[in-house]
């Protein structure tokens, strides 16, 4: 049998010191009558771009991206459009885009599902021109987000501590949002734009999504009392953010946003900041990847 060639780029911040144990992992579960495995690790935000565009020209099957979802986006945009498949071991502080394709959080049990080796197409999108996989976000998310860099405390009880304080002196914006050709006028406290139904950490904003039924979802929070938000935040971990008084979601294709001024958005959970005017567009079937198996959202 001839064996598919694996590159795994690994990220050895997110993580902790779990991640210098993968390789070792790799060597002892990863089925080795069908895959040649090597290694790469990155030293830099963008590293793992760069890593996997060389990649992409030469003689790698699977690109197998070890990291959070930030590692994620910068190898899946690189591995797009090619004839290569993207992999997933999950280290990140939110894994949504692993958490959407079922594949685990474990690292064991995500090198086996490498083993089994169930490949399906998903969608992606561009944001401005820059890809996202899973979730982009305008307003108090993208704030969180662009303020969390800086933060001391990491992962979710970071987070969670940084968007209680902010929250104290963020402003609802209005949008001026086209879907498909139809104008809407909203006010939102969150505007995220769903490819898959949740942001990660199991945090569902859009639980009808899916990543491969070629549509997004622009999920319209509208603004909410600060002692309200435990409630809505029930309803996102319940997955009934669809029936939520607080929550509107319209599905389309191509999406334009015009907000009031420049700022922070986030990109896949990583922030950028740009410009009033915002284009979003889908790209179906955009993207091979391993999945646990085809109940995916």
């Amino acid at each position: 049998m001839l064996k598919s060639n694996i590159l795994f780029i690994i990220n050895p911040i997110s993580g902790g010191k779990q991640k210098q144990k993968i390789p070792a992992l790799i060597d002892a579960y990863l089925d080795r009558s069908k895959f040649n495995a090597n290694f790469s690790f990155t030293s830099y935000i963008g590293h793992a771009a760069e890593i996997a565009e060389e990649a992409a020209s030469k003689n790698f099957d699977i690109i197998v991206a070890v990291g959070g979802d930030g590692t994620i986006n910068e190898i899946a945009s690189k591995v797009l459009g090619q004839e290569k498949i993207l992999g997933i071991i999950p280290f990140g502080s939110g894994n949504g885009l692993a958490r959407a394709l079922n594949i685990p959080l474990n690292a064991k049990k995500a090198i086996k599902v490498i083993n089994a080796f169930k490949v399906e197409t998903i969608d992606a999108a561009t944001l401005n021109g820059k890809y996202f996989f899973n979730m982009a976000g305008i307003g108090f998310d993208a704030h969180v987000s662009a303020a969390f860099v800086g933060n001391k405390t990491r992962g979710l009880k970071g987070y969670i501590e940084l968007g209680l304080k902010e929250i104290k002196s963020y402003a609802s914006q209005t949008y001026d949002i086209a879907i498909d050709g139809v104008n809407y006028r909203k006010n939102a406290f969150i505007l995220s734009i769903a490819n898959s139904s949740q942001y990660g950490n199991d945090v569902h904003i859009s639980p009808k999504s899916t990543l491969n039924d070629g549509l997004l979802e622009v999920c319209i929070i509208k603004p909410i009392a600060w002692y309200k938000l435990p409630i809505l935040a029930y309803q996102m971990l319940r997955s009934k953010t669809h029936r939520s008084k607080w929550v509107e979601i319209i599905s389309g294709k191509q999406i334009s946003i015009v907000r009031a001024k420049e700022g922070a958005i986030h990109i896949d959970g990583e922030p950028f900041f740009m410009g009033a005017n915002i284009e979003i567009v889908i790209i179906p079937a955009a993207l091979k990847v391993i999945t646990a198996n085809k109940n995916f959202k």
